[in-house]
Formats: C-alpha cells, structure tokens, sequence
C-alpha cells in the first residue's frame, strides 16, 4: 500500500498478477476491486485529483468487496 495525497483515499495497493487494486479511504474502510488494468492503476495514480479519477473510471465499473 502506498499513501496517497487526497481528501477521499488515503492509500493505494496493485497486485499486477491478480489485478486486484486495494484502496484504503479515508473515512470509508478498506476495499478491493477486482480484474483492474494495470493501467487504470497507473493513471490512477498519476492522477492530479485521485479522488474524482476513482469516481469517474473505478467506482461503479469494477466488482468490489468491502474489507474492513
């Protein structure tokens, strides 16, 4: 996991075998997304604003599981 500079995530993991992306928020818990490219993670974070890249290309396209 790697920490982030935002105001909605506070950090971000990439598994590049399993291409499962780990985002950890800063108020929601920890989630997994599953069958993410490697990438929407690159631009994920490259990303100027992390927060509204998530909201626009990972929020509702990839199946998720709630962690903690």
């Amino acid at each position: 996991m790697i920490k982030v500079n935002s105001t909605n995530l506070s950090a971000v993991g990439y598994d590049s075998e399993t291409k499962i992306l780990t985002i950890e928020f800063n108020d929601r818990g920890l989630y997994e997304y599953y069958d993410v490219p490697q990438n929407i993670y690159n631009e994920l974070m490259s990303a100027p604003s992390k927060g509204k890249f998530f909201h626009r290309f990972i929020r509702d396209t990839y199946r998720t599981v709630k962690i903690r």
